[in-house]
């Protein structure tokens, strides 16, 4: 059995399973052995009932106590189990499995492995795995269960056999690290760490298979941008461009003055598209620090140079608000520009006439999603496209839309602090600019860490503040387990919010399996006050700007990375009122103490990136996921930092030795690389 062969080829997968595969992603006994586990089950000691804590995984045996329940809710059933030891009575809690009453209903002992939440005051297990009789746990004690994202109809165990099969059949799993790396960074050879990866028997296995799979992950990342980086550094700027009074007036009609830090990237930019190379420029600015009025002094010194710009945003609700926003400022400051919306919400005749336009040249700036690259799109001179939220969209995507022009300047801006060291490794192709000073009228956000026992003081704060006619944020973390329970969990959160909150408060409801127009109208919504409490995962990170929200409440804070807790924070603040975030945390650890405390003494992005770093390391089993940064299989830019620096070292040590690696010893990561840029870099986000 080959790593090209298709996946049907393992005993056991047939063609509706095969689907199923597909579906995930998997098409390849290769792609199999890719598809490493999200996260690992391990099955620890059980502990007693007095020691559970909100918020963790455990395992607890005791003896069923009393009847099983179950709700007659139709909708949902909920199965109901209290579990007794020598140190206290547990709730237990089941959803759609009514026939647990049947299974269970013999009584006796049990051995139950599952998240303890808290539920109106109590703490509850839900949704446990069941070992029943309690000796059947004795199998799995002390080992780590491989645990893979699903997709609907997929089991784990069908994905484990599979896997376990491919690993036992597979000829050759291929090396295509040269030998000299893997000796220099003492890394595993590919089998090994395949083995580990999957299969770990002990946690140090594991460390080991993953530093090898972050490292090649790094590595090739790392040597795509330096070829981006080298083909880009030969394209020339064909525009002409030349100084436009009209943007000088412009910024001496506003309200306000730019800080030193906008005015120096403005010049950055200014110099960069009139110099001889075309201009490739990431703008990193803190969330609130004003890099929207950087982009739109970019877009309206285009437009006045007789040049189209393009603004690519990563939702329709943002597309739209930045389109209300830039349209609204060009009218109100007499600028003689036409900007056009375009996304793929629109219908197709609004979408024909855009595109008759856009061709026409009568667009001037055009603002849209993803529908700004589609191929019915014709520019008739674009100059300068600007990408928002850069870590949203792929290295492809942004060609994609450079190649609808010229070769087009491009300006990438981004809210995600990093620390400079690492964004010059992970924006290789990208001059860097910095916007590390906020405004002198925004009013700093007052930071709070509360234990869960004053989560009623923190609602009735909220309260007072909906009153006062402001708006509120609740942002409860992923759910492991499934998408599912996820949304159920923020459906369950909100609908028990409403009840706190009364008739007179509108609490509405955001998560991941909503479809997008679903997400759209509710944030337009919240944009509009006719939600005054939105209860949301951390879909909402990249959302719009609400200015009139000014609480922003973070349940479970210490299962976030500082740097999104930063960018969460910084969804509220954006108007003239004071605003508040408050982390609550069931956690009574010292290490979570500290984390949360940098964020109470500080607002500052690039600092606490800073901090983040110093305070993650491999000690982490998985780290805590920096989501929409860097959206890597393994690698965490923070966790990983020294590994992402000895890739980068590695990087530029092969590119020196062999620039287009086109000696033998380099070939088959040659091969690699290729097939990343030409394939996984579609997907792969910046």
């Amino acid at each position: 059995m080959r790593e090209s062969e298709r996946i049907s080829v393992l005993k056991g997968v047939g063609e509706k399973t095969e689907q199923l595969f597909i579906k995930a992603g998997v098409h390849t006994i290769g792609d199999l052995l890719a598809y490493y586990p999200r996260t690992y089950d391990i099955y620890e000691d059980p502990i007693s009932i007095g020691e559970i804590q909100e918020g963790k995984t455990v395992t607890v045996t005791g003896a069923i106590f009393g009847r099983i329940q179950v709700s007659q809710n139709k909708k949902m059933q909920i199965t109901t189990l209290y579990l007794k030891d020598m140190t206290g009575t547990l709730k237990v809690i089941w959803f759609r499995m009514p026939f647990l009453r049947n299974t269970l209903g013999r009584g006796g002992v049990i051995t139950l492995r599952g998240r303890i939440v808290r539920k109106k005051d109590a703490l509850v297990m839900e949704h446990p795995e069941i070992f029943y009789p309690s000796a059947s746990y004795e199998e799995k004690r002390n080992t780590m269960q491989p645990v893979y994202a699903l997709t609907a109809g997929l089991t784990n165990n069908a994905v484990k056999k599979a896997v376990a099969q491919a690993l036992e059949q597979v000829e050759g799993i291929q090396e295509f690290l040269p030998e000299e790396l893997i000796c220099r960074y003492h890394l595993l050879d590919r089998r090994t760490a395949m083995e580990g990866i999957h299969f770990p028997e002990i946690k140090e296995e594991f460390y080991e298979a993953r530093k090898r799979f972050v490292f090649e992950e790094f590595l090739i990342f790392v040597l795509s941008l330096r070829m981006i980086k080298e083909r880009e550094d030969r394209a020339k700027n064909h525009y002409g461009f030349c100084d436009q009074p009209k943007v000088d007036e412009f910024l001496h009609a506003l309200p306000y003055e730019l800080t030193g830090a906008q005015k120096k990237v403005w010049q950055e930019i200014l110099r960069d598209i009139s110099g001889e190379s075309v201009m490739s420029r990431l703008v990193q600015g803190d969330v609130g620090s004003g890099k929207t009025i950087v982009a739109l002094l970019a877009l309206m010194y285009t437009g006045l140079n007789g040049y189209q710009s393009a603004m690519m945003a990563p939702t329709e609700v943002l597309a739209r608000q930045h389109y209300e926003n830039i349209s609204g400022m060009l009218e109100a400051y007499g600028i003689p520009l036409k900007t056009e919306l375009l996304t793929g919400s629109m219908t197709a005749k609004a979408k024909r006439e855009a595109y008759a336009r856009i061709e026409a040249g009568e667009a001037d700036i055009v603002i849209g999603t993803h529908a700004l690259i589609q191929e019915k799109v014709q520019y008739q001179n674009l100059a300068l496209v600007v990408t928002d939220e850069q870590h949203r969209f792929g290295v492809k995507q942004r060609e994609t839309l450079a190649g609808k022009g010229v070769l087009p300047h491009i300006l990438v801006m981004s809210a995600t602090p990093i620390p400079r060291t690492l964004a010059i490794i992970l924006y290789g192709d990208l001059d860097i600019s910095v916007i590390d000073e906020l405004p002198k009228n925004r009013l700093p956000i007052k930071n709070c860490v509360m234990d869960t026992g004053y989560r009623n003081t923190a609602y009735t704060f909220m309260k007072k503040q909906v009153q006062s006619g402001r708006q509120c944020y609740v942002i409860c973390p992923m759910v492991e387990e499934s998408e599912a329970l996820e949304a159920e969990n923020v459906t369950d959160y909100s609908q028990m919010l409403q009840d706190i909150m009364g008739e007179s408060v509108k609490v509405g409801c955001l998560h991941g399996k909503m479809k997008q127009a679903q997400k759209d109208e509710i944030m337009e919504a919240f944009g509009k006050n006719e939600i005054q409490i939105l209860v949301s995962t951390t879909v909402i990170e990249v959302g719009i700007d609400v200015p009139n929200a000014t609480v922003m409440m973070i349940e479970n804070a210490e299962r976030f990375g500082l740097a999104q807790l930063h960018q969460l924070r910084g969804r509220v603040g954006r108007g003239g009122h004071q605003s508040y975030c408050i982390f609550m945390s069931p956690s009574k650890s010292k290490e979570t103490k500290e984390r949360l405390g940098i964020l109470n003494q500080s607002n500052d992005g690039f600092f606490i990136a800073g901090e983040d770093l110093r305070l993650r390391g491999p000690g982490d089993l998985f780290g805590i996921r920096q989501s929409g940064l860097m959206d890597f299989k393994l690698g965490d830019v923070f966790q990983d930092s020294l590994i992402l620096k000895q890739a980068a070292e590695a990087a530029g040590e092969l590119l020196r030795t062999d620039p287009g690696l086109k000696s033998e010893r380099n070939r088959r990561l040659a091969d690699r690389l290729k097939h990343y840029l030409s394939d996984v870099m579609l997907e792969m986000t910046l």
